[in-house]
């Protein structure tokens, strides 16, 4: 079985891509959705994140998102600290996931940071403009600012930095996306 990655940049329609591949039958794991169940649920993980933010990054059990976005939006070291613990709780799942679903061809780990070699064999780039990453961000998620929105693809990966580690790229400017992912999960079915 491959493990395959799937990312891009906030707004590249890496999600869109997924749900192609799942009519395909390939099993995704939704690597920001876990994480957030992971945050919620893990008693190791709220722990630590407690003993990193305070008792406040947590109201009556439940993850308290605007304490904790203010608290690291401003301060690179605490967001550095905050993902050192969410990544490796998040890798160790989806390796077991993984490990879940070794009867398929292949699988896929959609998530916005990658690294080369990151337990993955390989990894697809979804691909899109500054310009319409950020009229996608604002047309669905109305209640970020263009300036959060901006603020949030300058601490992302460059796309230098995604076609680099990538080994295939999927572009979702005006390009049909349905023969793209075709053509990848064929070369992926062979691999």
């Amino acid at each position: 079985m491959l493990r395959v990655g799937i990312t891009g940049g906030i707004g590249s329609g890496k999600s869109t891509v997924c749900l192609i591949f799942e009519t395909l039958g390939v099993p995704v794991y939704y690597a920001d959705e876990e994480a957030k169940k992971l945050i919620s649920r893990d008693e190791v993980v709220k722990s630590k994140i407690i003993d990193l933010l305070g008792e406040d990054s947590y109201l009556d059990g439940q993850y308290n998102v605007p304490f904790v976005k203010k608290a690291v939006f401003k301060n690179s070291s605490l967001l550095t600290a905050l993902n050192e613990i969410v990544h490796p709780a998040v890798k160790k799942h989806a390796r077991l996931w993984m490990e879940g679903h070794s009867d398929k061809p292949y699988v896929l780990k959609e998530a916005a940071i990658m690294k080369k070699g990151a337990d993955l064999d390989k990894i697809i780039y979804v691909s899109a403009s500054e310009e319409i990453r950020l009229a996608r961000i604002l047309e669905r998620d109305t209640e970020r600012s263009k300036e959060e929105i901006k603020a949030i693809m300058k601490n992302q990966f460059s796309p230098e930095y995604f076609k680099e580690i990538s080994d295939f790229i999927i572009e979702n400017e005006n390009n049909l996306l349905i023969p793209q992912v075709l053509a990848v999960h064929q070369k992926l079915l062979t691999s």
